[in-house]
């Protein structure tokens, strides 16, 4: 049995990461995914003749050194390629309600469209032949 999902698309916030009591980085953010819209077995165009989309929107978490790659490289905007696995959460909020919850645990990101630059300590910008990845 597997559990693999494969994602492209567009960042849809700019990644955040926090740290854990025990030290692990954790680095969210979301993906929007489009496919057309089909009806009767046809793609639907709106009155100027663009394909209608439908959007999806998934949350994305990347643990230690690929959520700081994310952090440090990453922005609203960007096209990525995620490979991962789905997981599935359950909690009772205050109110004692049981929640749910689902996100994509990201295992390997590929870049599809340019990285944000980054600059060095001296205020200059990193080459992109030196990003590591």
């Amino acid at each position: 049995m597997q559990n693999i999902v494969i994602l492209a698309g567009n960042i849809g916030q700019a990644p955040e990461t926090r740290t854990t009591q025990g030290g692990t980085a954790i680095t969210h953010f979301t993906l929007a995914t489009s496919r057309p819209r089909y009806a009767e077995g046809k793609v639907l165009r709106d009155e100027n003749g663009y394909r209608v989309q439908d959007t999806e929107w998934h949350r994305i978490t990347c643990f230690n050194g690929l959520g700081k790659t994310i952090q440090q490289y990453c922005e609203k905007g960007m096209k990525l390629l995620v490979r991962g696995r789905i997981h599935y959460s359950k909690w009772t909020d205050q109110q004692g309600v049981d929640r749910y919850g689902c996100e994509i645990i990201a295992e390997t990101v590929d870049f599809l469209s340019r990285a944000r630059q980054t600059e060095s300590d001296d205020g200059n910008y990193i080459d992109d032949d030196d990003v590591p990845f």
